[in-house]
């Protein structure tokens, strides 16, 4: 470790704690000079200050500079216009990146909504309930990396006659003596459904807990008095909880769109990206570590913020209504 490096660890763990402690004790010494009226106007202010710092440092200013690198050559020295752009959507490679990204996107939400919704209505009857949710929800205690390193050994392939080490060539052939063993991350016509079920392996424990809250908020008053004028099971699913259950069904959507859009870990984990297995992410982290393309590198940022940007509006909307209505 240098001596620069310790500096500037001392800056960040003593240094900072001192000047934002400094800054509030000149600052309450300062307010009580002043009336408690015009005092109270201004102390949250004040105390939010130092946030309005941190933010327009740490995210504002790296945004904006994204968005002008995005517009400049790979070296960041010469203005380009929208010619990493245009690149990006006529690349071959990279239509072949946002394809990759478009699976995701409806698959491993469809999937993983579904798979929760069906888990926290079946689990909500059982007397083992807990433990049923808690086995479900284990995954996402797990690192993404972690879960990408797990899957990776089961996805492990050994040719045919061989003893098959992956747990899921072992199972199916252990099914089926016949089945002939799969190098599930090198197909390329099933390597990227093989991380698309990692991704919905990780995030179904996440949809059936927050849609189980849901169905927990659901009266059952409503429930029994459905039952009661002859709707069936069917019926009281869909006529009753459903419409019930469409803001937190939104709520878990949105939320799982926006975490697949920026999914990163699993296929740098696993293919790093390789055998037509790129996404968005993996590809903006080669184009600025592996290539040296700054230029495009931000483009591929400013397109996932693009796209990130119109699902945030929704739910910010969405919970703003709850506020107004509650």
């Amino acid at each position: 470790m240098t001596g620069t490096t310790i500096i500037w660890g001392l800056v960040a763990v003593v240094g900072v704690p001192l000047v934002l402690w400094a800054y509030l004790f000149l600052i309450e010494n300062a307010l009580k000079k002043v009336s408690a009226r015009t005092r109270a106007k201004i102390r949250p202010w004040v105390w939010l200050f130092p946030a309005f710092v941190l933010l327009a440092a740490f995210l504002i200013y790296p945004a904006i500079n994204t968005i002008v690198l995005g517009f400049m050559n790979a070296t960041s020295t010469k203005f380009v216009g929208f010619a990493n752009f245009v690149s990006i959507f006529t690349d071959p490679n990279m239509l072949i990146v946002l394809r990759n990204n478009l699976w995701w996107l409806v698959f491993f939400t469809l999937v993983t909504v579904t798979l929760g919704l069906l888990i926290a209505v079946l689990s909500d009857r059982v007397k083992y309930e807990s433990v049923a949710k808690a086995t479900i929800f284990l995954p996402m205690a797990i690192s993404f990396v972690a879960a990408g390193v797990i899957w990776k050994f089961m996805y492990q392939f050994q040719p045919a006659g061989t003893p098959q080490v992956g747990t899921v060539n072992a199972i199916l052939t252990a099914v089926d003596p016949h089945f002939p063993p799969q190098a599930w991350l090198f197909n390329t016509s099933e390597n990227n459904w093989a991380l698309i079920t990692v991704g919905i392996w990780m995030w179904t424990g996440f949809a059936m807990v927050i849609l189980s809250a849901g169905l927990k908020g659901i009266p059952a008053s409503l429930l029994e008095a459905a039952r009661m004028d002859g709707a069936n099971e069917l019926q009281v699913f869909f006529q009753v909880i459903m419409p019930l259950l469409r803001p937190t069904l939104t709520v878990v959507t949105t939320t799982l769109i926006i975490n697949v859009l920026k999914i990163f870990d699993v296929v740098y984990v696993m293919t790093n990206g390789n055998l037509g297995t790129e996404v968005i992410a993996n590809r903006m982290y080669k184009e600025m570590f592996n290539y040296q393309n700054f230029g495009r590198a931000s483009a591929i940022a400013v397109i996932l913020l693009v796209a990130i940007i119109p699902v945030m509006v929704l739910n910010i909307k969405r919970f703003g209504r709850k506020g107004s209505a509650i």
